[in-house]
Parts: C-alpha cells; structure tokens; sequence
C-alpha cells in the first residue's frame, strides 16, 4: 500500500508547498497508511468511543506536526487537545492540522514574526446546494452562482473560512460561526481575502486574513497566516 499511495502523497506535497513560505514547515501523513501512535497525553484526548477513522486521522495528523517540528529542528512534542478542541502547541511554535480520510497535513512555524496559522484540506467534492445558506453570505452564494463550477467553489469557500478561522483563533482565541467572515476569491491568482463582519478583538470589524488555495490530487487545500 505505502509504495503505489507515496507518489500521490509527494504530488499533494507538490501541489501545497508553494502556498507557503519557506519559513513555515509542512508535512503530510496517509492516515490509509499505518501512522505512528500518538503520544501518550495525545492519545488521552480521544474519547475511548472513537472509532477507527477517528483515531486513524487523530494519529496521522498529530504525526503530521510532529515531522513538520523535526523540518523546523525542533524536537517533537504532545499536541493535547484544549477544552475548546483546539490543539495546544508550544509556547514557541504556532500551528494548524487538518485531515481527510486519506490525507492529514498540519504546517508549523516559530512564533514571532508568524502569528498565526491555518490550514484545511478538503475532498474534492461539490458542496451540496442546500448547505449554502449556512456557509455562505448572500454576497457569496450571488458570486457561486455565477460561476461554472459553483459547488466546487463553495467547497473552497468552507475551506478557506476554516483556514482563516483557525489563524485568527491563535491570536484571539475567540468563536464564530461562518457568518463571521465574508470570502473573497481571486481565481486568477489563487487567493483570497477573509473579512472580520464584527468585531472579534484584537481584530476589528472590516479586518481581513489572507490566504492562498490550491485545487488538485483529489484535494482542496487551504492556508491562512498573520505576521507580525
């Protein structure tokens, strides 16, 4: 199995290590693959229910950070789960992990000029019409509408609200729904730009995170990033 899904691991490598600077390390992890046991504090934040493709994906995403911390010539450490369910890093390090059934990517940097972090990877599968209103603003649906590929594209919509959700979160540790951020897409440069629709502070309303997108490998991939 590792031998025929590692080309396709290095072509989704490929595909996400241009959307980043080369002070942010990336890796990925198959969670079909055997992926290293958590460590143990890791571990301890799942719940004794979860299923296989929970622990699969929990294990290669947490195995994701860790070689993106070895890529920085940073010793790996656990990566618990907090109270709100986000991962807790280092006081040194910001990060972000994501995973699909067949894909777990998690990006790390040194914390400083790097703020904060977000990525998301999604199937590349049309997001259902009727998922829309709970995504996407008005504004947004009206843009989706217009365009040829418009379920695809809302899918990308919900990945990049995921990614910049996540990088603001780092910094203001605060809530929202999707209603929170409006999008907005550039295609041509395969980019876009997350608009604050309220007051989140630090972050003000009209704020904006910005991000990059890439389509390909079977996969919507998102990031997000603040610096200082």
């Amino acid at each position: 199995m590792t031998a025929e899904i590692a080309p396709q691991q290095m072509e989704r490598l490929a595909l996400v290590r241009p959307l980043l600077k080369s002070d942010i390390a990336l890796a990925l992890v198959n969670p079909l693959d055997d992926p290293p046991a958590p460590f143990a504090a890791e571990a301890a934040c799942l719940s004794p229910n979860a299923v296989d493709k929970r622990r699969r994906e929990f294990a290669a995403g947490r195995a994701a950070a860790h070689q993106a911390m070895q890529a920085l010539g940073q010793q790996p450490v656990a990566i618990p789960v907090g109270e709100n369910r986000a991962p807790i890093w280092p006081e040194r390090l910001v990060g972000s992990i994501s995973h699909t059934r067949s894909c777990a990517m998690a990006v790390v940097a040194k914390r400083g000029a790097i703020q904060g972090l977000g990525i998301d990877v999604e199937e590349d599968k049309p997001l259902a019409d009727d998922l829309w209103p709970a995504i996407c603003s008005q504004q947004e649906q009206a843009w989706l509408r217009q365009q040829h590929n418009p379920g695809q594209l809302a899918k990308l919509v919900f990945s990049a609200k995921e990614a910049a959700y996540k990088c603001q979160f780092i910094v203001s540790q605060r809530y929202y729904g999707f209603d929170g951020m409006e999008l907005t897409l550039d295609l041509e440069t395969s980019s876009f730009s997350a608009r604050f629709c309220a007051d989140q502070p630090p972050f003000n309303c009209g704020d904006c995170i910005n991000g990059r997108f890439a389509i390909g490998a079977g996969l919507i991939v998102t990031t997000a990033e603040l610096r200082g």
